[in-house]
């Protein structure tokens, strides 16, 4: 059975300064490992100069979680960052902090408050949301009927609506109300308009992430 999961909307970043050293931080929406690679490759890339590229992962495929300190003293780092995605519970997700060194050194807990905040801004910025199963669907219906179906469509995301000699539409429908949906059109409709499943997908609601 699916499941609703939190993840990132989008790309976000973010920056925090402390004592002269510049954290720049990072974080992607990723569906596989192997796109957590080639994005914590591009920011390597990116800033080859950097004195650290600390990052995490989370991901639902296989549960799998990934961190580097990437030089810094361990545990002030790369967990860090790790632990902030866990305690939004947030997966499918790649923070990267690039830290540019200022010349005086931050101490265990500095290290951890500068990549914690830095991390926590990127996140932010992607904007956390909830996908929630989904199932796209596909129905036709003539003008009498369909203005018979405004009502009922108007609780749903309506993705798509081309009026020809009948009007053709695509729905979003929560996974758990799709009986009920298309029910309703049968019977709004004297089954005269049947409703098709296309796809099955997760559509996003936004979600605070708390402090």
């Amino acid at each position: 059975m699916r499941r609703a999961y939190l993840s990132l909307e989008r790309p976000g970043g973010g920056r925090y300064d402390e004592k002269k050293s510049v954290f720049l931080s990072f974080a992607y929406p990723v569906a596989n490992e192997e796109e957590a690679l080639t994005k914590l490759a591009e920011i390597k890339n990116q800033y080859p100069d950097a004195r650290h590229h600390v990052y995490a992962y989370r991901l639902r495929q296989d549960s799998k979680t990934r961190f580097s300190d990437d030089g810094e003293p361990s545990g002030t780092a790369g967990i860090p960052v790790l632990d902030l995605l866990r305690a939004g519970d947030v997966t499918d997700a790649l923070v990267v902090v690039v830290r540019y060194f200022g010349g005086t050194l931050l101490g265990t807990g500095g290290l951890v408050r500068a990549y914690t905040t830095a991390a926590k801004q990127a996140i932010d910025d992607a904007n956390p949301v909830t996908y929630t199963p989904a199932l796209r669907v596909k129905a036709r219906a003539g003008y009498s009927d369909y203005k018979r179906l405004e009502s009922l469509l108007s609780r749903y995301t309506v993705v798509n609506t081309q009026f020809a000699e009948e009007v053709s539409f695509e729905v979003l429908i929560p996974e758990e109300a799709i009986d009920r949906f298309t029910a309703s059109v049968r019977e709004t409709t004297a089954g005269r308009c049947v409703a098709e499943v296309l796809e099955e997908l997760f559509s996003a609601q936004k979600t605070e992430m708390g402090e």
